[in-house]
């Protein structure tokens, strides 16, 4: 693929894969949902992103619903060897949009299959558990991790992630199985999750954060708009997007996954990983977390 030859890969699972991937989720309609408005230029965005060395996807069933798991098959099947493609189960959507628990085992067997019907896969690198409950690891969460750990042995994929997890969540699945990744609300504005990623670099698992420009308007806004951020961008020539996703990749473990619908913000997360934040950049982003959650 092109542009990958200087781009140093990091683990995910038993792959190695390019520091910044895409995250599928904004090819559908407003909030996830319903098609897209240029079903063509979505397509266009999925091979863009692969010429440009993507090599990492992450997606879901009930993203649209099953509107991006089509995209993405219509737009790369059949799939280069090299491309990594995650899913997660967990939930699904109503009829107006609502996200809705479906993790059961049972659900989350079923979510798997549907995962490799739509994508036409036999297997999938990674599928996370995506956990939409507050409360720790209990007999229901081993069951999950049961579901989870018997689609793998059954060969339907290659290894169990977690999503949306505490770090007693991380290390009681540790005891049972393996984990290729944990995937958690983490950016510069919100580093509530630094315990769950501390433990994963100690173990060499992959850190994904969603969202790591923020979420919604308020917590792209946060992020993006802070006088710290916005002031580095400046000074070193590039975006505050840019000074954000480098922040996260100063992390050894962490793979990024910036979700976007947009061409020119595709070739600006990117660019990000090309990015070497300063030692001043550094201490002032440091500070910066000093008042964000942690």
């Amino acid at each position: 693929m092109k542009g990958t030859g200087t781009v140093k890969r990091r683990r995910l699972g038993t792959y190695m894969v390019a520091p910044v991937g895409l995250g599928a989720m904004r090819l559908t309609g407003p909030n996830v949902f319903g098609p897209p408005g240029d079903r063509a230029a979505a397509i266009a965005l999925l091979r863009a992103a692969v010429d440009s060395g993507v090599d990492h996807i992450d997606t879901a069933q009930y993203y649209g619903p099953n509107i991006v798991n089509d995209l993405i098959c219509e737009a790369l099947h059949p799939y280069p060897p090299e491309l990594v493609l995650v899913s997660k189960v967990g939930a699904r959507r109503d009829s107006r949009g609502g996200i809705l628990v479906a993790d059961d085992p049972a659900q989350l067997r079923q979510g798997i299959e549907d995962n490799l019907r739509t994508l036409q896969v036999d297997q999938l690198a990674v599928v996370n558990l995506r956990r939409m409950r507050d409360d720790g690891p209990d007999a229901f969460f081993d069951d999950q991790l049961a579901a989870m750990i018997s689609a793998r042995d059954d060969g339907l994929i290659a290894a169990v992630g977690l999503s949306n997890v505490t770090l007693p969540h991380v290390l009681h699945a540790l005891r049972f199985t393996e984990l290729a990744c944990v995937q958690n609300a983490f950016h510069l504005a919100n580093r509530r999750s630094r315990s769950v990623l501390d433990e994963c670099t100690r173990r060499n698992i992959a850190f994904v954060p969603f969202a790591p420009l923020g979420s919604g308007r308020a917590g792209a806004a946060a992020v993006l708009s802070t006088p710290e951020v916005v002031g580095i961008a400046t000074r070193m020539r590039c975006t505050p997007a840019e000074v954000a996703l480098a922040w996260a990749l100063t992390f050894p473990n962490v793979l990024l996954i910036p979700g976007t619908s947009s061409m020119r913000h595709l070739r600006e997360n990117l660019a990000a990983s090309a990015v070497q934040l300063d030692a001043e950049a550094l201490r002032q982003l440091a500070r910066m977390g000093d008042a964000s959650p942690v």
